[in-house]
């Protein structure tokens, strides 16, 4: 069942653990702004990430708080959506 978090510790914690790292959208970005973040999962075969480049995990989160996101996933799978807060 998904569940929608915008806790910076939960996010970190459920991508880490399912291999997950903070990147953003290459060419969308301009001097401190990442542009259109996701978080990518390198290793998954069915990931497509050729466009993605790896950021910190504070450029992911001044980001994600700017634009008053929050992270849609599953627990126990590498499924999650960037959705608007409030949006869920």
């Amino acid at each position: 069942m998904s569940q929608t978090t915008t806790d910076h510790q939960t996010i970190r914690k459920w991508a880490e653990q399912h291999g997950g790292r903070p990147a953003a959208v290459e060419g969308t970005g301009r001097g401190d702004d990442a542009g259109i973040i996701r978080v990518m999962f390198p290793k998954a075969r069915q990931s497509e990430h050729d466009n993605l480049v790896e950021i910190s995990w504070d450029e992911f989160f001044r980001k994600f708080d700017h634009e008053h996101l929050a992270l849609l996933y599953e627990p126990d799978s590498m499924f999650s959506k960037l959705v608007g807060r409030d949006t869920h």
